[in-house]
């Protein structure tokens, strides 16, 4: 008898959809404007090429502190007294690599547990505005005064958040925060994560190793794709938008554009990383430079990623207030910007 068994085929990993949105785009672009289809590949590359120091030295930053395990220290700033875990709760979270869902594990067993809701929001808010590559990626693009005001607001909007739910820790706001089974899976597939001690030598260890360039390689090709759009964004914003349009709208003094900046960065927000060239356009075409501070704080801490990890745990009445904390902390951080820019 003949073998009738067959073998599966191998498929190959699907095309991650940000790709598909760039080349959809740049096919619009030389389909309705082919003049400036070469213009806007010119402008992706040499920005990207102008880029690419910082994003190689991020993305090994990040691939060591991953292989070290260094995110174990993470814990410490969980233990002792309440007004200390605020501190290190905002320092660490305005500092950590760690991605919002990698840390709703650990949050949601810090919780449970009984650590104050107070560290645990100044942790929530800092920690998606700012991390290593992040740092870079925006003091290449928007400058290293941009990115050291950016830094410190994370940690002081931290801060505010932290002490603001400190003090009405008996209000019926916070009070019973958890929902009663709260979503504890994380889009990174982390089950305990921040255990152990740091192996600052990784390289002795080959499964340490093994973390340092997976790690490498996905953090390379996640900055890559997202920097791609952005740049590709920014050339065809500079291109088609007016100047005189954003300068109307989120240009100026006073608090108007910073409290539109704050409104619109919330629900416009594509990923941290993608919004530092989109804020770079808007600014060479007239944005004010407290809009844009606040625009990169409100949508940070608003951005679907951060959000659900705060939402998956707690219930709607905190959820809002965790948002609000970011509007009025963006807001603040905007008006200061823009005093001293």
């Amino acid at each position: 008898m003949a073998d009738t068994t067959t073998t599966a085929t191998r498929r190959l990993p699907p095309i991650p959809k940000v790709w598909l949105v760039i080349v959809g785009i740049l096919a619009l672009v030389a389909l309705l404007d082919w003049p400036q289809f070469p213009d806007t590949l010119r402008f992706t590359f040499d920005a990207l090429l102008g880029t690419a120091p910082f994003i190689l030295f991020a993305v090994l930053a990040v691939a060591y502190l991953k292989a070290t395990g260094a995110e174990t220290l993470m814990a410490k700033a969980f233990e002792g007294r309440e007004v200390r875990m605020i501190f290190l709760a905002a320092a660490l979270g305005g500092l950590s690599p760690f991605c919002s869902c990698e840390v709703i594990p650990f949050i949601a067993a810090l919780l449970a547990v009984g650590a104050p809701l107070a560290a645990v929001m100044a942790f929530w808010l800092a920690s998606p505005l700012m991390d290593p590559a992040m740092f870079l990626i925006t003091a290449g693009t928007l400058g290293w005064s941009f990115a050291v005001a950016k830094a410190l607001a994370a940690v002081g909007l931290g801060l505010l958040g932290g002490f603001g739910t400190r003090a009405l820790a008996n209000s019926a706001v916070f009070r019973d925060p958890l929902r009663e089974k709260p979503q504890v899976g994380g889009c990174c597939g982390v089950k305990k994560p921040f255990q152990g001690k740091p192996v600052w030598r990784f390289w002795q260890h080959s499964d340490r190793v093994e973390t340092f360039r997976d790690t490498g390689l996905e953090n390379a090709l996640f900055l890559l794709k997202w920097l791609t759009l952005a740049y590709v964004l920014e050339a065809l914003m500079i291109h088609y938008i007016p100047a005189d349009m954003i300068a109307g709208v989120l240009g100026g003094t006073g608090i108007v554009p910073i409290l539109m900046g704050a409104l619109v960065g919330a629900p416009a927000y594509l990923n941290g990383y993608a919004a530092v060239p989109l804020v770079d356009a808007l600014l060479a075409q007239g944005m004010a430079p407290g809009a844009a501070m606040s625009f990169v704080i409100a949508g940070g801490v608003s951005c679907i990623p951060a959000a659900i990890a705060v939402w998956a745990l707690v219930k709607p009445r905190v959820f809002f207030a965790y948002l609000g904390w970011a509007l009025m902390g963006a807001m603040i951080a905007g008006l200061a910007w823009g005093a001293i820019a």
